[in-house]
């Protein structure tokens, strides 16, 4: 393993650039092509065969969330293939070039549906195999001796990531309107290769923490394994089985649909019985587990229990933010649809016309609120709350943060009652929800980076961060259910039996959901205990 004098003497890793640069050229590619999808794919010849404008709209809404679903999917996968046998550094590289060949595809199969969701599988599986890697690796940079400069990193971390995000989610729509998908989807395939490149630059100068090749008597995994089958049947044991069984049960439904036996929902696809059944084991082996962690004691190290202890605590955490994501993914699907119905309005003494013009490019006021936000809650906002006598902890920035995200749906679905009574709306408007979602997304998602790497044993760094990630698919599948069931005809003659549009219902019910989501995070944070897993210095 390779060490830095810079580490030693508590200066920041001079290799720290590489990993920042990588980042944001990954960040372009990934938001340049995701940002267009939904537009791109309403347009598209991929899905003509629809009937209407808003059948297209539903399929692409679908496709896009089970796009992300699949991209927070794989983080597990590259998770476990770095902390088992590869490392981050080959892990990462290895990945990027999927990346970069799922690209190709997009620009070469604009009209061909094999050839272009074949790329999005490929980017996909590429980024999410990077995605609990880059930061965890960027974190492995430190030690005991500089851990203070970790925050800066993190936040500078997060900020390049919108850096990339702002002119991608900028010029991308543009780029589609005037040169064509093959060019849009193109430009961020090159930003991917750059992104490698520089990344593969930095080979020579990183700390490599090596894996633990599959050999670690004392892993996560194998400590679950003894909590719940060493030692006799337990009611733990019961929890997880019941966890299992239910899963197999659910993939064995949907399975039996093609042989004629219609139990399982008609509009719960693959994507969705397969997180529904991940959630179900999840839930029932951690659940499990934690009821008799204790059996594990004397057969393996205190401090390792007390880590996999850690890791389940934090997995309760990650829960309770799906619904956040559930919120902050539709601003590029649900946002976007919304604000194409809308007036952009030219005739505003300061609305930028010769730059703005398509609604998709209201998504670059994400992230260029997000580089403004970070220095300003970092140097005004927390500052002056500490002098007010509060104490501004991750958790509770995280529960505010997804009340905000609350609240910015509100207003959106106010926006949207105003468009269902025939008014014409600015695009304008769009500023509130977006600048209220942003500042939801920097209390959250900015947070958790620094929270979910300080609280994993260091041994399980990349497995937390790939939980992490999860919670991004499990807020997909939020949107896909609820938007399967409203499609239900009872389900939508009763909302229009309220008055509302299935949009506006839609609106309030995800913020009535976060709400309620923010409640709980809250009254768990009040007994979470916070740890200090940075490395120790060398």
């Amino acid at each position: 393993m390779s060490t830095t004098a810079e580490a030693s003497q508590g200066r920041m890793p001079r290799q720290i650039p590489y990993i920042i640069g990588n980042e944001a050229c990954e960040r372009f590619s990934f938001y340049g092509m995701r940002n267009i999808l939904v537009p791109f794919l309403i347009s598209s010849v991929l899905l003509a065969y629809l009937p209407d404008q808003a059948a297209r709209e539903g399929a692409a809404k679908d496709l896009f969330h089970s796009f992300v679903i699949g991209v927070y999917f794989f983080p597990l996968l590259g998770g476990w293939l770095s902390d088992r046998y590869f490392g981050k550094y080959n892990t990462v590289l290895w990945f990027s070039l999927i990346y970069c060949a799922g690209h190709a595809c997009l620009a070469l199969f604009e009209s061909n549906a094999t050839g272009f969701y074949t790329g999005l599988f490929l980017i996909a599986l590429g980024s999410g195999g990077i995605k609990p890697l880059v930061v965890t690796f960027c974190g492995d940079q430190f030690d005991q001796s500089n851990k203070s400069k970790a925050k800066l990193v993190f936040d500078a971390f997060y900020w390049i990531i919108n850096f990339g995000s702002f002119f991608a989610s900028l010029l991308m729509p543009l780029v589609l309107r005037s040169w064509g998908p093959a060019w849009a989807f193109g430009i961020p395939g090159i930003l991917m290769f750059i992104a490698t490149f520089i990344f593969w630059l930095g080979r020579d100068k990183y700390v490599n923490v090596p894996p633990s090749r599959g050999n670690d008597p004392d892993s996560f995994l194998n400590i679950v394994r003894s909590a719940l089958l060493v030692r006799g049947f337990g009611a733990g044991t019961l929890v997880a089985a019941v966890g299992m069984v239910g899963a197999v049960l659910m993939l064995a439904l949907w399975a039996l649909k093609f042989a004629g036996v219609g139990i399982w929902p008609d509009a719960w696809g693959f994507v969705i019985t397969a997180c529904l059944a991940l959630g179900a084991i999840i839930a029932g082996v951690g659940f499990g587990a934690s009821l008799q962690l204790e059996r594990a004691r004397g057969l393996h190290p205190d401090a390792a229990i007390e880590g996999v202890r850690s890791v389940l605590r934090i997995l309760i955490v990650f829960a309770l933010v799906t619904p956040f994501w559930s919120l902050f993914d539709q601003k590029a699907s649900t946002w976007v649809i919304q604000g194409k119905a809308m007036v952009i309005p030219h005739d505003l003494w300061w609305w930028p016309s010769w730059l703005v013009k398509d609604a998709t490019q209201m998504q670059a006021l994400n992230p260029l609120m997000v580089m403004l936000l970070i220095p300003f809650n970092n140097l005004v906002l927390y500052p002056a709350l500490r002098k007010m006598g509060f104490n501004v902890t991750a958790l509770r920035r995280m529960g505010w943060g997804i009340a905000i995200s609350a609240l910015s749906w509100i207003v959106a679905g106010m926006l949207q009652l105003q468009m269902d009574d025939g008014e014409q709306v600015s695009l304008a408007w769009q500023t509130l929800p977006y600048l209220l979602l942003t500042f939801g997304e920097v209390l959250v998602s900015a947070t958790a980076l620094e929270f979910a790497y300080s609280q994993a044993p260091m041994a399980m760094k990349g497995v937390i961060m790939a939980f992490w990630y999860l919670t991004s698919t499990f807020g997909g599948l939020w949107v896909l259910l609820t938007n399967a069931s409203v499609r239900d005809p009872a389900v939508i003659g009763w909302i229009q039996s309220q008055g509302w549009t299935e949009n506006a219902f839609l609106m309030f019910f995800f913020a009535g959901f976060a709400f309620v989501a923010a409640l709980a995070f809250a009254l768990y944070a009040r007994t979470y205990p916070m740890q200090d897993n940075y490395r120790t210095a060398a």
